[in-house]
């Protein structure tokens, strides 16, 4: 292989990896590898005008494709920017490639401006960290990088790129990562110790999360679920892991508190966890919440999550699509399938009427980014999540994932109808992501659940007061947002994105009809604060 600079190796090796995007925001140290990217006719660089939105939308992407996505930051401080996000896609499994540009390695010694040590900043928000010390290493390494990042279970992994490394001579072959296949099955005696935990239940339980997702096993799940005649809830579920409009979903047991999921399994004598952990609540029970005579069964491929926090009667390190297959085989049939389930309950909200009316002009095709939180049980009311692939619900705890989370989604799927709910507290971390949309003409749509308020906060403090029996009072002042009030439809056309205000049901009809016909972005403000 000819030699070449590495800066001009590493943009052959992405492209010998399927990679066509990079998502970031420029810097010094990475002027370099930059002007290179420039060059080629076969990459576009996605910029965003904050670290933060850079990694949301490139996690949208990710999350769309269920492929590797490539981020640019700038040296520590843009990497400090990040570190919300990055933990966000770390909890949500998202395979993302990201990179970061230093001086080099020349100057370590003068502890000069920007100097940090990236590595050590990195690790504890993504599942791989490393740097660039050598120039016959660089596509080694960002070859380790896809790789890590994509196998299961998949996470963001950083690579730190010293200027002078890349700027030397490699004659390294660009050629692509390999990614290990995980789909394993268990051994049929430990299949066989599994269906005698469950086959014999009076009242089983699954409890499932993303790992279902990633392992395509929807179909299997919903088989198995049929067959023990189980309730699922969704535990660290972020994606359709199983219709939601299956009679036998019981919907997402939420990320709070641990009072919730004891509810759940208090009266399981077996529970079935698959591809997730348990349990990942602010508050977990710091006990176990199940019974003491339940038998548990958890299937995931990642073994550091298995029995993590509670011990396991089954333990199964193996790919949930054909575990959950070899499980359906083994386990007698049902007497009678489920029928799906009737028509969603009525609600009275203007989310009700705005949701119901984008369910009847888009009938098939829509992919919902759902960060609409406290507004979110009316959203799904109307648009449930039926179809992988079709819905992304915010996770990891990091606010602002809606509007840049949609744009990655409609950059992954242009020829879909992508719809981002986020909330007005939440939009404001990353509401420069609008700027973002419209100067590469990402026609998504954008949602902001207006109510004023963190009314997350308000639902949380009054949950808090109850569990210490603190009288009722005013919430804190910290969670009102209505002082002054945020313009959003202005705010938007600063950006270049076209806007409308929602706050009358008489509105709602020509609102969707302009958002949807919209040759760009567009961003509707509605008003959730109170009923229609």
């Amino acid at each position: 292989m000819a030699s070449r600079p590495g800066k001009v190796a590493m943009f052959e090796q992405f492209a010998a990896d399927g990679i066509r995007l990079v998502f970031g925001n420029p810097g010094t140290v990475e002027q370099g590898f930059l002007d290179v990217l420039e060059q080629r006719a076969d990459m576009d660089y996605v910029l965003a005008l904050q670290e933060t939105v850079a990694v949301a939308i490139a996690d949208g992407y990710a999350r769309a494709t269920a492929g590797p996505a490539l981020v640019q930051l700038h040296a520590g401080v843009g990497l400090g920017n990040a570190v919300g996000m990055l933990y966000q896609a770390m909890r949500g499994h998202s395979p993302l490639v990201v990179v970061a540009g230093e001086a080099g390695v020349q100057y370590e010694s003068m502890d000069a401006q920007m100097a940090a040590d990236l590595v050590a900043m990195a690790r504890p928000v993504t599942k791989y960290a490393t740097r660039v010390t050598h120039p016959g290493s660089v596509l080694r390494v960002l070859r380790r990088a896809v790789k890590t990042a994509m196998t299961p279970p998949r996470g963001p992994v950083f690579v730190a790129l010293p200027m002078d490394v890349l700027d030397a001579q490699t004659a390294e072959p660009a050629v692509p990562s390999t990614v290990p296949s995980r789909a394993v099955t268990p051994a049929p005696y430990d299949l066989d110790r599994a269906v005698r935990v469950l086959r014999d239940a009076r009242s089983p339980v699954i409890l499932m999360g993303d790992g279902v997702a990633v392992s395509g096993a929807q179909e299997e799940l919903a088989l198995v679920a049929e067959r023990l005649g189980a309730p699922v809830w969704g535990v660290d579920s972020s994606e359709v892991n199983i219709d939601t409009a299956h009679p036998l979903y019981r919907g997402q047991l939420g990320h709070m508190f641990g009072h919730v999921s004891a509810a759940a399994v208090r009266d399981a004598d077996a529970v079935l966890i698959v591809g997730t952990y348990v349990f990942p609540e602010v508050f977990p029970h710091l006990v176990s919440p199940f019974r003491e005579d339940a038998r548990i069964v958890h299937v995931d491929l990642d073994d550091y999550e298995i029995a993590k926090n509670f011990p396991v009667d089954v333990a199964l390190c193996a790919d949930p699509k054909l575990t959950l297959a070899a499980l359906a085989d083994r386990l007698p049939p049902a007497p009678v399938r489920p029928a799906l389930a009737g028509p969603p309950p009525e609600g009275d909200t203007l989310m009700d009427a705005f949701a119901a009316e984008i369910a009847r002009r888009v009938p098939a095709g829509l992919v919902v980014f759902d960060e609409a939180l406290t507004a979110s049980p009316a959203l799904t009311r109307r648009l449930p999540a039926r179809v992988p692939g079709s819905y992304f619900l915010t996770r990891g705890g990091s606010l602002g994932v809606g509007i840049p989370g949609a744009i990655g989604a409609k950059l992954a799927r242009p020829d879909a109808e992508v719809v981002g709910f986020t909330g007005d507290g939440g939009s404001m971390y990353t509401i420069q992501a609008l700027w973002t949309a419209a100067r590469h003409n990402v026609a998504a749509r954008f949602v902001i659940c207006n109510n004023r308020r963190y009314q997350l906060l308000d639902d949380n403090i009054e949950q808090y007061w109850r569990e210490r029996d603190v009288p009722p009072h005013a919430h804190p002042s910290g969670f009102d947002l209505a002082r002054p009030e945020i313009d959003f439809p202005a705010l938007a056309r600063s950006m270049g994105v076209e806007a409308v205000r929602v706050d009358k049901p008489a509105q709602v009809e020509r609102a969707v009809e302009r958002m949807l016909s919209a040759p760009g972005p567009f961003l509707v403000d509605l008003d959730t604060g109170g009923t229609r």
